[in-house]
């Protein structure tokens, strides 16, 4: 299905064009007479061949896109915007200031990988394998990219153009994430859209607090953990300092493996904050991310939206892969967090290499763990696991601490929602599997919302 620039007489229309019925890509097409505007501009994840073909191509000229609308910094939701440039888009990129730093380091690091896959594929393809793949794109559209982008303070009306306008409102779920609420003028009439881009937690105080999201006529909302309830924080400390003890105990390592982005933060600043407490052993603490590094930076300059620590505990930044190796080998117990929250790459796979078949060590899963990943292999009852080509004996202990998500559970929903109901026209769940989608449609119709949909990709919703 192709979209053209052909101004629409009737009303303003939504496509779906990806996160509809899964969790990445985030993508949707708002279109207004003359007007049309992406609302976030993701990379697809899946197979090979689909994913390189899905964010190769776009469904739409992106010359005809006037602007994009951006939630937040994840690679899912901003990971193809320099493709959107390189292919044509000239418009404005609105989000946060804090996002747009932050996509400045994604985006860099997301080319520099394609760009050293492309290099990888050429030399491969001349010795006799297959044909090379181009990178998607380099880091000289990163550099374009960034120059399109307009931060935007929260709860501060911009004027998109004269009947369009639009708002951002702290979604709480990671540094500069946001809430998109949007008015628009057509025909006479005004429309509000509602997209809630992913939803942060209560009651889990680094971020600030997800603001409730706006009633609208239509509301597009995430729904990642519907029908799902977090662990509480006094239950993660709890099973934390199970872990920790028992393994310091046995003079073993501690291996973290976290994303980059959102993860890696919150996990660091709970080990320091367990520490000060006394609810965990002040052992020596590592951070193995180049990435994180960069991130950290930001955050600096952003800290007036975090929770300051209570007390000063010492941690070191694993710059090199020399000093990551001097780390996880040398005698003692100590943790690390590393990048590769489902252990499909980043710098755990080098810990795990070393400590993958010592039995005092524990490597503990904080993040979700798809299908099929290295993550959820170490979590299957086997003795062995495979990766890097080879098969390992698994003795290391492998625990699960669930509630370290920036996502919104089945409370926060009820929470953040259900001020909205009576005065929303409808509903459509997207950035989510099926079965939690389902179970949120129907948690949200229990509160009151009459029109609650679940899309399918390039469905189409009429305001």
């Amino acid at each position: 299905m192709k979209f053209h620039a052909n101004p629409r007489s009737g009303p303003p229309t939504v496509t779906f064009l990806g996160a509809a019925q899964s969790v990445s890509g985030s993508m949707h097409l708002l279109e207004a007479g003359p007007y049309r505007f992406l609302l976030d501009c993701g990379l697809h994840r899946g197979p090979r061949e689909e994913a390189r073909q899905r964010n190769s191509t776009f469904p739409f000229d992106p010359a005809t896109i006037d602007a994009v609308f951006l939630s937040h910094a994840h690679v899912d939701h901003c990971g193809n915007l320099p493709n959107l440039v390189r292919q044509g888009f000239t418009g404005p990129i609105y989000c946060t200031p804090a996002t747009r730093d932050l996509i400045a380091v994604m985006l860099e690091d997301s080319a520099r990988i394609q760009e050293d896959e492309a290099e990888t594929s050429r030399i491969a393809s001349n010795h006799g394998g297959r044909p090379a793949t181009r990178a998607l794109y380099k880091r000289s559209d990163v550099h374009d990219t960034i120059d399109h982008c307009v931060g935007v303070e929260y709860d501060k009306p911009v004027a998109v153009n004269p009947n369009v306008q639009i708002r951002f409102i702290d979604a709480g779920h990671i540094l500069g994430s946001a809430i998109v609420a949007i008015t628009l003028t057509h025909a006479g009439r005004e429309y509000r859209i509602t997209f809630s881009g992913d939803l942060g937690r209560r009651g889990l105080p680094y971020l600030r607090e997800p603001s409730a999201v706006p009633a609208a006529d239509l509301i597009i909302c995430e729904s990642t953990y519907g029908g799902k309830t977090h662990d509480t924080l006094a239950g993660m400390s709890a099973k934390m300092a199970d872990v920790v003890k028992r393994t310091a105990a046995r003079g073993g390592k501690i291996l973290i493996p976290a994303f980059s982005l959102g993860r890696t933060q919150l996990v660091l600043h709970y080990l320091r904050e367990w520490m000060a407490s006394g609810l965990l052993p002040r052992l020596p603490l590592y951070v193995d991310s180049p990435l994180a590094h960069g991130i950290a930076i930001v955050h600096e300059e952003y800290s007036e939206f975090l929770t300051p620590q209570v007390e000063e505990i010492p941690f070191e930044w694993l710059v090199s892969a020399d000093d990551a190796w001097y780390r996880t080998t040398q005698s003692g117990s100590c943790i690390i967090v590393a990048s590769g929250g489902m252990c499909e790459g980043g710098r755990i796979i080098q810990h795990l290499k070393h400590h993958i078949d010592d039995p005092r060590s524990t490597v503990v899963l904080v993040s979700y763990q798809a299908p099929n990943s290295l993550g959820s292999q170490l979590l299957l009852p086997l003795p062995t696991v495979r990766f890097h080509g080879r098969t390992w004996n698994k003795w290391i202990e492998v625990a699960q601490i669930n509630g370290f998500s920036g996502h919104a559970d089945q409370d926060d929903f009820d929470a953040l929602l259900r001020g909205a109901a009576q005065d929303t026209r409808r509903v459509r769940l997207v950035h989510g599997e099926p079965p939690q989608m389902l179970a949120l449609a129907g948690q949200l119709r229990g509160m009151g919302f009459a029109d609650v949909g679940v899309p399918t990709r390039e469905e189409v919703v009429t305001l």
